[in-house]
């Protein structure tokens, strides 16, 4: 069993293999996403059902991740990391096993939502236990290297979904998925150390604990960046129900050939949250933030202007998207960082609360493509080009209304594109 560490003590060694073990949990959620996208055909042969009906089981989904979060913030901060991220992999590995058996529609959105559940315990555990153990100033910095382990799973997921698919059938890609989620479960048990001591007096009862969710909201920063995360993941969620949609049925793309388009716009994800890495050594987190919500809607508002104008063509829907994915690469960490940077006592239930307002926004986005991305790509454009614009404006709000009193949001004012001090943290 691995003991409690506390911030500060940790080798270098020590700190990568954390960071390797909580970005293989943030891993899970996408990878129980992408793994089964190109088993869409195949899983709506056997119920007989339209292929986009199958899009009811990534809305279930998100809105597992999304309450499952909200009820492991209290628990993570009462319990510790540990102990609620041990029961939600057993909870995970348990319902994948039994998606394998779903014998319609309703049944596997049914058991989806409840793999959700388990599997938000280390969306919610991660980022807490980087707020636990890293200094303020590494924060942003660590998310990104998390999300670049968490990268690799789009990445890969589809080659290997598309692979099962082609050689086996699709009930082994959860047979799969419960696999990957044991090894984790045992890397928990005997590597991963306790973050944080356990607080008691953390209330498990609905009303606290909603008082306490209210406080967080109610926080300037927090209310203003969760809403730019929100709308930014709205925007990658709402692309990931309609992928298979756009490459299989409208460009009339293999499985083969949907899971190179997939992965290499997946690997544009990866490739902002790296390149932000060396940003944040000469920018605030804020300067990044600011200018790459405005670059979100200059590339999705191409993709709509081209689409509202002329045929949709491969060579400019494709290079769109991928911009798009890249820019979303640097905004979650930077967009996450910034969110939770005014909470100590609280990071659990602020981690929690920030992944759950995202998961709100990526349900309705998802629930979106799955009504009206049917027969045109037009309706999702007209999705993305919101979610970014209304991400920029929150940051926008935060600039110009809230942040006035802040050192680092004047120096921003004076000279957007210069270096300038560490933000203060606010309240």
């Amino acid at each position: 069993m691995a003991k409690r560490v506390y911030k500060g003590q940790l080798s270098s060694g020590r700190r990568l293999g954390i960071i390797l073990v909580l970005g293989s949990l943030i891993a899970i959620g996408p990878f129980s996403i992408d793994a089964y996208l190109p088993a869409f055909k195949q899983i709506a042969g056997d119920f007989k059902v339209d292929v986009n009906a199958i899009s009811l089981t990534l809305t279930t989904y998100f809105i597992g991740i999304g309450l499952g979060q909200l009820a492991y913030g209290p628990l993570m901060d009462r319990f510790g990391r540990r102990k609620p991220l041990i029961v939600g992999l057993v909870l995970y590995i348990g319902t994948s096993l039994a998606s394998a058996f779903a014998y319609d529609v309703i049944a596997l959105a049914t058991l989806r939502f409840f793999t959700a559940l388990g599997a938000c315990a280390g969306m919610v555990a991660s980022k807490a236990i980087v707020r636990d153990l890293f200094d303020e100033e590494e924060v942003a910095s660590v998310l990104s290297n998390l999300m670049l382990i968490m990268g690799i799973a789009p990445v890969i997921a589809p080659g290997i979904g598309g692979w099962v698919v082609t050689h086996f059938h699709w009930q082994i890609i959860f047979y799969g998925l419960a696999g990957f989620a044991t090894l984790m479960l045992f890397n928990i048990i005997f590597f991963l150390p306790d973050s944080v001591t356990p607080n008691r007096a953390t209330s498990l009862k609905p009303v606290p604990v909603l008082k306490e969710y209210w406080s967080i909201y109610k926080n300037k920063a927090f209310f203003l960046f969760s809403t730019t995360r929100g709308f930014i993941i709205g925007a990658l969620l709402g692309y990931v129900a309609a992928a298979p949609f756009i490459f299989m049925e409208f460009f009339e793309m293999s499985k083969t050939e949907f899971a190179f388009a997939f992965s290499s716009n997946a690997a544009g994800l990866i490739a902002g949250s790296q390149i932000n890495r060396l940003f944040l050594k000469r920018y605030t987190t804020f300067e990044i933030t600011y200018v790459v919500s405005v670059l979100l809607i200059v590339f999705t508002g191409v993709l709509t202007i081209n689409l509202a104008t002329m045929t949709p063509e491969f060579w400019i829907v494709y290079p769109s998207l991928f911009l798009m994915m890249t820019a979303i690469g640097f905004q979650n960490p930077n967009a996450t960082a910034l969110a939770l940077q005014p909470f100590t006592a609280k990071a659990g239930s602020a981690s929690a609360f920030v992944g759950a307002v995202s998961m709100i926004y990526g349900s309705l986005a998802s629930w979106y493509v799955s009504k009206f991305v049917n027969d045109a790509l037009l309706p999702l454009a007209l999705l993305l080009l919101g979610c970014a614009v209304f991400g920029h404006l929150a940051v926008e709000i935060f600039r110009i209304k809230y942040a006035r009193g802040y050192q680092f949001a004047k120096n921003y004012l004076k000279h957007p594109y210069k270096a300038i001090k560490r933000e203060d943290n606010y309240s």
